[in-house]
């Protein structure tokens, strides 16, 4: 199953005390072993988590794609939160929450997610364009 949720807003910079930005972050992490483990509650319950830690975290969420394997994630940071710190937030977060709801993800894998990930800078690139890379996936 594949959950996509896309989010249209202005282009806009947003400002803080200490200048403005617009940073977005492409990031694509992987379940261990790249095990189909994602399927449909897993996958909607995921998606809502990761919605939820972007809220927490006042990022915003302009596009998510849940694959039964992997997902892919773009969204707007404020400017102390490097590409680490947002994946570990998401993958750490979500991974926790996931293991204790879903039991049979605890015995199948040792770890929901990979240790690794993938993530881009996409501040200046279009939303539009990440959805289109997103689509082609």
């Amino acid at each position: 199953m594949c959950i996509l949720i896309t989010c249209v807003r202005p282009k806009k910079a947003r400002r803080f005390s200490g200048g403005v930005y617009d940073l977005g972050l492409h990031v694509v992490w992987c379940s261990k072993y790249r095990r189909p483990v994602l399927d449909d509650r897993v996958a909607e319950r995921l998606r809502e988590l990761i919605e939820r830690k972007a809220d927490e975290r006042g990022w915003h969420i302009v596009a998510l794609d849940v694959l039964p394997d992997h997902v892919h994630l773009f969204v707007k940071h404020d400017p102390k939160a490097s590409a680490s710190h947002v994946a570990d937030q998401f993958k750490g977060f979500t991974s926790r929450v996931l293991r204790e709801e879903f039991p049979h993800l605890k015995s199948r894998l040792p770890t929901l997610w990979s240790s690794s990930y993938f993530a881009a800078s996409a501040g200046s690139v279009s939303a539009k364009t990440v959805q289109q890379y997103i689509d082609t996936q």
